[in-house]
């Protein structure tokens, strides 16, 4: 995510500037066309700026459909995080007994594996996600995790690894996580370590959190309808291909060659913007594939391991992340 207070005019059109490039050396070629042949091959403005208007009113749909992903995946961890504090506070004052500061952080620490893997999972690339843009790092941090590598030494960090290889087999680690969780506060509940009603409540906490996890997953693994995503596209492109015939009539096709280049100019401006909105509506869609615009889950999961390992007192706290070159992973 990118959190400095603005992106500079140089990075925005860094990102961007191939539509406009593209609008420009187009509607050079139509204008000199025009002027070589001696022929009117303008456009009447008119019925050319209803389509605009039209694809404007679509790109805004398609924008506000995306940044309603974007914003739900946010308050989705923001869930995470409220419930994990709830988690937190309730392992450091229900579990009491015979070895009580090990069980509890042994429940911290499985806590945080599950993010972890959650993490990992939602980091995980898919066919309709900007893969083949993750290798330019300045515009799009490659923080794709491995899944299969990095992942077992982050486990490791928190869990035995006996415990780390049980989950190997399993397609949903974070899931399988949660259920050992579920299922130790069982044994601990039959240890006596807390009564019934604290092990209901324990039980409503992971309740929450496997909701918060299929809420992530079902962002995640079901794209914006691409049938939405396809047609802002290709209306976007098809008002710009008759864009410089309409300036055209705007500019009068006067003989001055200067005119038609600033009227190339122009169609590239007004190209580039209609894709610039576009392109950050697609890029809105996929809130977890670790691009500048996406929800920062890798640094809220480090602040809730803060949060959690500090009720228990617990050394060696990680620090938390700080943004690299105006991003937030």
């Amino acid at each position: 995510m990118f959190v400095n207070r603005n992106y500079s005019l140089f990075r925005t059109f860094a990102w961007s500037y191939k539509p406009f490039l593209w609008g420009f050396i187009y509607a050079l070629l139509i204008g000199s066309l025009g002027y070589f042949s001696q022929q009117s091959l303008s456009f009447p403005w008119e019925p050319l700026s209803v389509i605009g208007i039209a694809v404007a009113f679509y790109l805004g749909f398609k924008n506000n459909s995306s940044y309603d992903r974007t914003w739900e995946a946010r308050k989705i961890w923001g869930s995470i995080v409220n419930n994990s504090r709830s988690f937190g506070a309730a392992v450091c004052s229900f579990v009491q007994g015979e070895k009580e500061e090990e069980y509890k952080k042994e429940l911290i620490y499985r806590h945080i594996a599950w993010m972890t893997a959650l993490r990992h999972q939602l980091r995980l690339s898919q066919p309709w996600e900007h893969t083949d843009e993750r290798l330019n790092k300045l515009y799009n941090p490659t923080i794709c995790e491995d899944y299969t590598n990095k992942l077992d030494k982050e486990l490791a960090q928190y869990l035995s690894a006996e415990e780390v290889a049980t989950y190997d087999q399993h397609s949903n680690r974070a899931t399988q996580i949660l259920k050992r969780q579920n299922v130790r506060l069982q044994e601990l509940r039959d240890q006596n370590l807390f009564e019934d009603f604290r092990h209901m409540e324990f039980f409503h906490i992971l309740d929450k959190l496997y909701a918060d996890q299929g809420m992530a997953e079902r962002i995640k693994n079901f794209p914006f309808p691409r049938q939405y995503a396809s047609t802002a596209l290709w209306l976007t492109l098809v008002f710009c291909a008759f864009l410089p015939f309409g300036l055209l009539d705007v500019f009068s096709e006067t003989s001055s060659i200067w005119v038609l280049v600033l009227c190339a100019f122009v169609s590239g401006l007004i190209t580039w913007i209609f894709f610039l909105m576009e392109k950050i509506g697609d890029y809105s869609e996929n809130p977890f594939e670790g691009t500048y615009n996406d929800v920062p889950i890798t640094s809220i999961a480090r602040g809730i391991e803060i949060d959690l390992r500090e009720m228990i007192n617990d050394t060696n706290i990680p620090l938390k992340f700080e943004a690299e070159n105006g991003f937030l992973m």
